[in-house]
């Protein structure tokens, strides 16, 4: 009897051993596996560290994206964005002080980005029309001294001279193309299904939208030394023909000087009544003082359709000024947003709500606003117009009556058409900016290795 109950013991000894140790080996190989799971997810995403160098200030945008291409969180928020100002241009004469400007950016970036993973994250800088208005070679020299500061400072992954470049017009209007639509889901959709985009910068205002191979086909040339007025690319293994032009020298601040020289050392229509003073861009000054009488609207407006050299000779079926070709239309630009300068002036004068990161408006409420704005003089302006920004305000009549013309008769947009001011778009939960380095950033991560090929130019 004590022997049977012995064996018992130790039968009973042995199958508690033998459970103890499965459920250890159990338990080890699911710590494997989920330790494996996340290395792996980890693996698969990738973050793209991107400067937009811009006419009046620098930023950089940090982004986060799985194998997918799908934008995931940084923190609570969908990318990390900082920037400083003056824009690199402003050191045009000191170019090692241009690339000291952007040290604490790159910092904050490199923060953002996990240690593990900066060595394979994309490093770009993308320079706009502030640089590409500099005289001479001044503009490479600071784009230089940014790559010698990124290649000493980062250890980010900078792939050739090229990363640190200027970006022109034409890929400058694509990227932010690429940017909303990715925003909006339309990627994949048929070309009329997407949303056109016209982009007033500093420097240079950026019109683009898809148009249906024909129109691409019968594109004509473009003048010497621009751009060719198609881009082809392929989206989601979608290929899209995208009409793309960059009209440098009419970006808001750009666009002042070349209004102020038509009237040259007169009084100007488009200044406020009780500013007498002059207007500096890039380096040079203009004479910026009222008529006897004030601003008029449409005095200012003929002065605005002479800067933009509306009644050039026209080489083509259709143009928008200066003698460009117009894209022809259709439907990829019947749906259009109006985004960085037009969002600003729009909100800050009551035209869109400025608590809205987007908003529905009409080409014909710039006019309204337009035609109240030059009837004040500088003084009612603070309190008529208390949103505009306090040292602009003697350029209210001008940069509304600019707007207004520059899509009503420069583009040839119907007035009463509806469009988008838009600054940030809602993604899944998030607000992210609508702004091109969001498409260079997925060009990066869609040329790494084990990561879907989003974009690609042909």
């Amino acid at each position: 009897m004590k022997m049977e109950l012995t064996t018992q013991r130790m039968e009973s000894r042995a199958l508690l051993v033998l459970l103890v140790a499965t459920c250890l080996v159990t338990c080890c190989c699911s710590q494997f596996l989920q330790d494996h799971h996340r290395k792996t997810v980890r693996s698969r995403t990738s973050y793209a560290v991107i400067f937009d160098a811009g006419s009046t200030g620098s930023r950089v945008h940090v982004f986060h994206f799985n194998q997918s291409l799908d934008l995931i969180p940084i923190g609570q928020d969908l990318e990390f964005l900082d920037k400083v100002k003056p824009g690199l241009s402003a050191y045009a004469k000191n170019p090692e002080k241009a690339a000291e400007s952007l040290i604490p950016l790159l910092e904050e970036a490199e923060n953002v980005v996990p240690k593990r993973a900066r060595r394979r994250t994309p490093l770009k800088l993308g320079a706009t029309a502030g640089l590409r208005l500099l005289q001479g070679n001044a503009s490479e020299l600071i784009l230089q001294a940014v790559r010698d500061m990124f290649k000493e400072r980062s250890s980010l992954k900078l792939e050739s001279d090229e990363s640190v470049a200027m970006i022109d017009g034409t890929h400058e209007g694509s990227y932010l193309w690429v940017a909303i639509n990715y925003l909006l889901s339309n990627l994949k959709k048929e070309y009329y299904e997407t949303v056109g985009v016209v982009d007033l910068g500093g420097g240079s205002v950026q019109m683009a939208y898809a148009v249906s191979e024909e129109n691409a086909k019968n594109a004509p040339n473009a003048n010497d030394g621009e751009d060719p007025y198609i881009t082809q690319m392929y989206l989601k293994d979608t290929k899209y023909y995208v009409y793309v032009h960059s009209y440098l020298g009419f970006g808001k601040e750009a666009a002042r000087a070349e209004i102020l020289k038509v009237t040259g050392d007169s009084a100007s229509p488009c200044i406020l009544a009780g500013f007498d003073g002059t207007y500096t861009y890039q380096d040079v000054e203009y004479k910026a003082s009222a008529m006897a009488g004030g601003s008029s609207f449409s005095k200012c407006r003929n002065t605005v359709l002479k800067a933009l050299k509306v009644n050039a000779t026209c080489p083509h079926k259709n143009c928008t000024f200066g003698g460009i070709w117009n894209g022809g239309g259709g439907p990829g630009q019947k749906n259009l947003y109006l985004a960085t300068s037009f969002y600003y002036v729009a909100t800050e004068t009551g035209i869109a709500d400025i608590n809205k990161p987007s908003d529905k408006v009409r080409i014909v409420d710039f006019k309204i606003a337009a035609q109240l704005a030059c009837k004040t003089t500088l003084e009612e302006a603070n309190s008529t117009f208390p949103l505009y920004r306090k040292s602009n305000l003697q350029y209210l009549c001008l940069d509304l009556v600019y707007q207004n013309t520059l899509l009503v008769h420069g583009f040839g947009l119907d007035p009463w058409q509806e469009v988008t001011v838009v600054n940030e778009l809602k993604y899944k939960e998030y607000l992210i900016e609508a702004a091109w380095p969001l498409g260079t950033a997925i060009e990066a991560v869609s040329a790494l290795p084990k990561f879907d090929r989003l974009l690609y130019f042909v």
